[in-house]
């Protein structure tokens, strides 16, 4: 699909995997900016773009699509050493003195006071992208206004440190505006507390592997590279503190060496989790690491993934004919939308221009783009302590994850499957399909059926995890949550082992506790009927072994409709699942059924499975452990 505004000659010479150079992400920038100022206000404080409102109301979508495209604005005029051919900062110098004159006042212009995240939260969010921007063009636009206008704007960003953020990512907000505060010389004991708040949280949430959990329970997703990482590791660079930056710096190195695989060929980010659509935002962490130094990829590799990512979004509809981003993944799909996404919520993809902070002559811009990680070479890799496994084939260019660990479950919330949340609670995700919409049969899931009652998976709790050459395993258990009548099955719980060698995924399950007469359902992934790939599905042991295709109607976010292949297989007591799952963009794959010659069960204990190749692999239960010999 074509761009809507005009972008810069592709560039195949320096850019020979995207053809975009740092040229076309500045006219991005332009080109969105552009289209969001249509919608602006006569004093310019609010950007009331169109679409639906989000459960915040009017106002603060209005104030949302000022400050996000102002954090767009600020990156693209501080990488460019102050030039602003297009006066954006005059236009945000004016929404900033029109906005605070009487916040929380029902007229034109005024933005909305910031107060506790339970009563009227969102503007909390939005200040942090203002005090951000504020401190990347201080120069140019804060140092040049008057001294009320200063005045006021630090007395409505204080509301941020003065109120409650949600238990989450939010304590990074007050940390951002306290930072710019204090860089402006507005310090004192108030942002020197929320500066300390923040970063203490931030250590008990940092889980290893470069991955922070984003609040005290589990949930793993892109608020690792656009918030977690993004604050701490700027706001060091930023400041120019040497110790602050190697800290932080160093968990976003450990973070990227993982992260990077999760980008497909066809430049994809992975599709999990809430937000997705702040779509290119994915890759903020890939521009920071190389901004920073703290990457341990090349220029080359860094500058593949961002402009793949980019321009994964633009060739496939992400923007409206008019030039804005739409709700949605690749064009508007509400599916992938929280209640609190509004009309200016996909601009929190402006984080991606953090890229631009990399003047031209940077290695960044410079070098050569290199393929991307899963370009490379099939790559299969367990990170334990979020209890992902990540899965890579070279020749389709596909990334799955499979999930033991993410599940967006807060410690203190009990187990509902009314709060069934397919962006986590699925086995696994790709950078090529999407999870079916709730209400449709659920792809990649383990369903215990209970007096015909299926089950969702909710709470998890990993196993372990770990990898070899060129396999990896990942496992988990849960207590499957019912729909009606009583939540829970005393005693019903199953364990979960996912084992990745090369294209193919073993799927296997023991299921404790089930009631006699119980069924066990396994599902594959979501595929389109005009999609060029192959999701296949075939039981092995206490599962039938050909799958029944379903009808997902409300597709996914790749595809207007899906099907979705299941097999099914009786439980009682304690019993064994076992399945081969694959998805594939490989012409004419080979049959699943000829991938496995022989499977081996130990009781309940586990079960041993031979493969055709004369490869072998033993998966155990309590404990979860997993060998695999290669052929």
């Amino acid at each position: 699909m074509s761009v809507p505004f005009p972008l810069p000659a592709e560039d195949r010479a320096s850019s020979p995997c995207t053809g975009y150079t740092r040229a076309h992400w500045e006219a991005v920038a332009d080109g969105l900016l552009a289209a969001a100022w249509r919608w602006s206000t006569p004093g310019s404080a609010l950007l009331d773009l169109p679409g639906r409102p989000s459960r915040s109301g009017v106002r603060s979508d209005g104030l949302e699509g000022y400050a996000r495209t102002f954090l767009a604005a600020a990156f693209r005029v501080a990488g460019a050493g102050g030039a602003d051919p297009h006066g954006r900062l005059d236009r945000y110098a004016e929404g900033l003195a029109s906005g605070t004159r009487t916040p929380g006042r029902e007229d034109t212009e005024s933005w909305p006071l910031i107060l506790d995240h339970h009563v009227q939260g969102q503007p909390m969010v939005e200040s942090a992208s203002v005090a951000l921007a504020l401190r990347l063009t201080a120069p140019w636009l804060w140092k040049h206004l008057d001294a009320g206008v200063q005045d006021r704007a630090e007395e409505w960003l204080r509301g941020a440190l003065r109120h409650t953020p949600a238990p989450n990512n939010w304590y990074l907000f007050p940390y951002t505006v306290a930072g710019f505060l204090e860089s402006v010389g507005r310090g004192d004991a108030e942002t020197a507390a929320a500066r300390q708040r923040a970063l203490e949280l931030l250590e008990g949430w940092y889980r290893g592997d470069g991955w922070y959990a984003d609040g005290d329970g589990r949930a793993f997703d892109h608020y690792n590279g656009w918030a977690l990482h993004l604050y701490p590791v700027l706001d060091a660079h930023l400041a120019g503190d040497a110790e602050a930056g190697a800290r932080y710096g160093e968990r976003l190195r450990t973070h990227l060496d993982g992260f990077s695989l999760l980008f497909g060929g066809d430049g994809a980010p992975l599709h999990l989790g809430r937000s997705l659509t702040y779509r290119f935002a994915a890759s903020a962490a890939v521009g920071l690491g190389a901004l920073t130094g703290h990457t341990p990829l090349t220029p080359g590799v860094s500058r593949r993934l961002a402009s793949g990512s980019l321009r994964y979004f633009l060739d496939r509809g992400a923007l409206t004919d008019d030039g804005l981003l739409s709700l949605g993944w690749h064009g508007p799909h509400d599916a992938v939308l929280q209640s609190y996404s509004g009309p200016a919520s996909p601009y929190w993809a402006s984080k991606a221009f953090v890229s631009l902070l990399a003047p031209a002559d940077h290695p960044l811009w410079t070098a050569v783009e290199e393929p991307a990680p899963v370009e490379v070479s099939d790559r299969v890799l367990a990170l334990p302590s979020p209890g992902l496994l990540v899965q890579a084939t070279r020749g389709d260019g596909i990334v799955r994850l499979h999930n033991h660990g993410s599940d967006h479950v807060r410690p203190h919330e009990g187990e509902s499957a009314a709060e069934d949340d397919p962006h986590y609670g699925r086995q696994a995700y790709s950078t090529r399909t999407g999870p079916t919409a709730p209400g449709n049969v659920p792809d990649n899931h383990l369903s215990v059926e209970v007096a015909g009652r299926p089950s969702v998976r909710r709470r998890l709790h990993p196993l372990g995890a770990g990898h070899g050459d060129g396999w990896g395993w990942a496992a988990s258990w849960h207590r499957p949550v019912l729909p009606g009548g009583a939540p829970m099955v005393p005693g019903l719980r199953v364990e979960s082992v996912t084992v990745a060698v090369g294209a193919y995924e073993l799927r296997a399950h023991r299921v404790t506790g089930a009631p006699a007469g119980s069924r066990v359902t396994q599902t594959g992934w979501a595929t389109g009927p005009d999609e060029d790939l192959v999701s296949a599905l075939h039981g092995l042991l206490g599962l039938g072994p050909d799958p029944e295709p379903l009808r997902a109607p409300q597709g996914t976010a790749y595809t207007r409709w899906a099907r979705v292949p299941r097999v099914t297989g009786p439980a009682g007591g304690t019993s064994l699942h076992v399945c081969l799952a694959a998805l594939t963009g490989e012409p004419d794959p080979r049959p699943l059924r000829e991938a496995v010659t022989e499977v081996v069960p130990d009781g309940t204990r586990g079960v041993e499975v031979l493969w055709a190749d004369g490869a072998r692999t033993r998966v155990s239960f309590a404990p979860a452990e997993v060998t695999h010999r290669a052929g």
